[in-house]
């Protein structure tokens, strides 16, 4: 592996900083760092953090719902900096039955905080874009060569919440050239870690997998056939990519991810690896995603002499690790919910209504 080049968090001395969604897995690790460098961090989430104290990541937290554009002026106020890492998300099993919910609102959002940055005279811009904006017809073959930049187009990401995305990418450019305003995007693949959330339905491949380790007793379930690959990203390697990149001069979108791809079932196997657990496989219908996806990190060499660096045993025994903890505290309160299994998130339009004060629909 090539030396990377030496980076060091510039001082905050005060500076004001805003990171929409901050309160949540991403966000709040970002939002951490910068606190701990002397930025003065203003958080804006429509939830509090599951993990974390507010003063553990930020110096005001403000609960309010980003989809109003009043919402985001205010968190933006007088900040050098925004990061937009506010969306409504999950796992597969969340996006993939919740795509018009997940349209209007991480439009919105991404709306919202663009122009919100513009008013308040911000110098720089960061969104957190996904590798689910590139095209599905790149990522049929699970012995995926690597995505680079160019592959997003023609857009045809496998599904709305890729497109939603794509299409944030080119309004924050849009913007850029329009305005003083440094834009910076990321294309996150699939990031991943402790204190994020690990069981209800948004959980993520990683989290789950390590949830169905530690509590399956006889067989260890999946959803498909386990031969579709992905390359996963520690926490720690994303907070520095996003960092760097925020304060270097690439203003093009860069792919943020590690390049060491498993198949999902050599992933199981690690997870079920860390207690010497040696329980069968049980392939179950469910929604998978594209077939093989994997970063490639020549672009961000070449912009910013770095890639990440966390091979998937030591993060991913990392988050095992704490999730193990969560579940035992879990235990001992009383919950004895089956964590061995996973669940897909049925579509409802509460927070849509929400906009309206209305009830749900559905």
């Amino acid at each position: 592996m090539a030396d990377h080049k030496a980076f060091t968090l510039p001082p905050g001395d005060g500076a004001k900083v805003c990171v929409g969604g901050g309160a949540g897995f991403i966000g709040s690790h970002i939002a951490k760092r910068l606190k701990e460098n002397g930025y003065k961090v203003t958080v804006v989430d429509w939830k509090e953090n599951e993990f974390m104290k507010p003063d553990e990541f930020c110096d005001e937290f403000i609960l309010a719902d980003l989809r109003k554009l009043e919402v985001a002026v205010k968190a933006c106020k007088d900040c050098l900096q925004v990061y937009n890492l506010a969306a409504d998300m999950g796992g597969m099993g969340f996006i993939c039955s919740n795509e018009s919910v997940l349209s209007f609102n991480n439009t919105s959002i991404s709306m919202n905080m663009l122009e919100a940055a513009r008013r308040s005279k911000c110098r720089d811009f960061f969104y957190a874009s996904s590798a689910c904006v590139y095209n599905e017809a790149k990522q049929e073959d699970p012995n995926n060569p690597g995505l680079i930049e160019s592959d997003a187009w023609p857009a045809r990401p496998q599904d709305m919440y890729g497109l939603e995305k794509l299409y944030s990418e080119e309004m924050a450019l849009a913007y850029g050239r329009d305005f003083p305003l440094n834009v910076r995007i990321a294309r996150f693949h699939n990031i991943y870690g402790p204190r994020g959330t690990w069981k209800g339905g948004r959980e993520k491949a990683p989290a789950a997998f390590c949830r169905k380790a530690i509590t399956s007793k006889k067989e260890f379930e999946m959803w498909g056939d386990g031969k579709q690959t992905r390359s996963f990203t520690f926490i720690d390697d994303c907070v520095e990519g996003v960092l760097r990149l925020t304060f270097s001069d690439c203003d093009v979108p860069i792919n943020l991810g590690s390049t060491e791809m498993v198949s999902m079932n050599e992933f199981g196997r690690m997870a079920l690896s860390y207690d010497s657990k040696d329980l069968p496989i049980k392939h179950i219908d469910g929604p998978m995603g594209v077939r093989g996806r994997n970063s490639n990190s020549k672009l961000i060499l070449e912009k910013l002499e770095w890639e990440p660096t966390v091979k998937i045993i030591d993060g991913l025994r990392k988050t095992y690790m704490w999730i193990k903890g969560e579940i035992e505290r879990e235990r001992k309160d009383g919950n004895a919910a089956d964590f061995s299994t996973s669940e897909i998130v049925v579509q409802v339009d509460d927070s849509l209504m929400a906009l309206g004060n209305d009830e749900s629909t559905v």
